[in-house]
């Protein structure tokens, strides 16, 4: 095995990607030997390339980072999978472990953890940060078939609006009258994640206060 370890890195933003591969390259036994911005191209680089690595970003165009680790594993490829995602939502997560990925790492993760995740992976291990891990270790319990149930079907009505399941979860508990903070504690989350959260679902359902949101989540049956 050589001493340096070769990734190939897929993110949709370039600027992203130019800021992790100098994360990466700023370590002597870290290679980025190639790049992409979709899971398509993300296929054809590991085929064309074979690196150790693969840092994959979730949500791109033509096919997902989640979709893109799901094919490789088909394709019984080699390569070890690490999802970097924005998203610290359950349902991202466990749809990442049940495609095959060693490690999901939020884009706010400090380098010396990203770099710790990237060996750990390499050597054979898995690598889960922060609430991830939480959220892993509190579905250990779980019967397999109500984990894919979890995944794969939504809370509530039509969900017109694409919530996640953390979305849904705060959603119910924000129309319960809790405040960010008591979520926070509810949920063993940060009080900065529930906030981001919140924020999004406000902006995917297209509300701007607590009398619009309550009213979109009934008349849709979401609550």
């Amino acid at each position: 095995m050589s001493n340096t370890t070769s990734i190939v890195l897929v993110d949709d933003h370039s600027l992203v990607r130019d800021g992790i591969k100098a994360l990466l390259e700023s370590e002597s036994d870290l290679e980025v030997i190639g790049e992409g911005d979709d899971g398509l191209e993300a296929l054809q680089l590991v085929e064309d390339k074979n690196p150790e690595i693969l840092i994959i970003d979730i949500r791109m165009p033509n096919m997902t980072g989640i979709e893109a680790v799901n094919e490789l594993k088909k394709r019984k490829s080699s390569v070890k999978c690490i999802i970097l995602s924005m998203h610290d939502s359950e349902e991202y997560i466990l749809k990442s472990v049940n495609a095959g990925a060693k490690g999901y790492l939020l884009k706010d993760t400090g380098k010396v953890e990203f770099i710790k995740a990237i060996h750990t992976v390499r050597e054979g291990g898995t690598y889960y940060s922060g609430d991830i891990s939480n959220v892993l270790v509190n579905n250990l319990l779980k019967p397999s078939k109500e984990i894919v149930e979890q995944v794969s079907k939504p809370k509530g009505g039509d969900n017109p609006f694409d919530l996640t399941n953390k979305e849904l979860q705060i959603l119910e508990l924000v129309l319960s009258g809790l405040t960010n903070k008591q979520i926070s504690e509810k949920l063993q989350n940060s009080k900065r994640t529930v906030e981001t959260h919140r924020f999004n679902l406000m902006r995917k359902m297209d509300v701007k206060n607590l009398i619009d949101l309550s009213k979109k989540a009934q008349k849709y049956n979401l609550v």
